[in-house]
């Protein structure tokens, strides 16, 4: 059996296999909580969806946490600068939910609604307003969110949906960077206040 005859076989035991292609290409994320029925289809037959995918060129990821994605490590420079502006959203909406010692990881329950997004524009006005960005800017952000699959609105609010995890990783890890710089910089002071002495 050829392999074209092989995955036209496969390909018919897929009846949503266009339809995820075509969410994926367009840089969409699949989540476990909003696309229960695809999420579910993408499980039962992953091995077959990644041999498809990955012989067209494409790289599917899935993520433990609830979601997949078509990874790219080379985005044309409109994804380039929608992902920068999505990573400085979340940035600032987990920079702000932190100070107010909100656990992180708990983002699924957030309501991200105009209320939370004015506290967040006010907390970190002049970064956004270098990028910018004012309060109407930070909700057509939340609305482009949904476009990608990081967020879902619902009763006047957005959820933010478990791709978001993506960013919330790298958000902790240069957290976890800036406090270590800080740890390395308060003991440089003390190694220099126990010298003086």
């Amino acid at each position: 059996m050829s392999n074209t005859s092989q995955f036209q076989q496969i390909a018919s035991n897929l009846p949503n296999l266009a339809h995820l292609f075509r969410w994926f290409n367009r840089g969409r994320h699949l989540n476990r909580i909003s696309e229960p029925v695809l999420w579910e289809e993408l499980e039962r037959n992953l091995d077959d969806y990644v041999a498809i995918f990955t012989a067209l060129g494409f790289d599917l990821r899935l993520d433990g946490r609830g979601f997949a994605w078509f990874h790219q490590d080379d985005g044309s420079s409109n994804t380039n600068k929608a992902t920068r502006q999505l990573a400085l959203l979340f940035m600032v909406i987990f920079d702000t939910q932190a100070d107010a010692g909100i656990p992180l990881m708990k983002f699924e329950h957030w309501r991200i609604d105009q209320t939370l997004l004015t506290t967040v524009f006010e907390q970190h006005q002049d970064l956004l307003e270098a990028e910018e960005l004012d309060l109407s800017g930070l909700v057509s952000l939340m609305r482009n969110s949904e476009n990608f699959g990081f967020a879902r609105y619902d009763g006047g609010a957005w959820q933010l949906l478990p791709a978001v995890c993506r960013y919330l990783d790298h958000y902790e890890e240069l957290a976890s960077q800036v406090d270590q710089d800080e740890d390395v910089s308060w003991a440089g002071d003390q190694d220099d206040e126990d010298n003086s002495l």
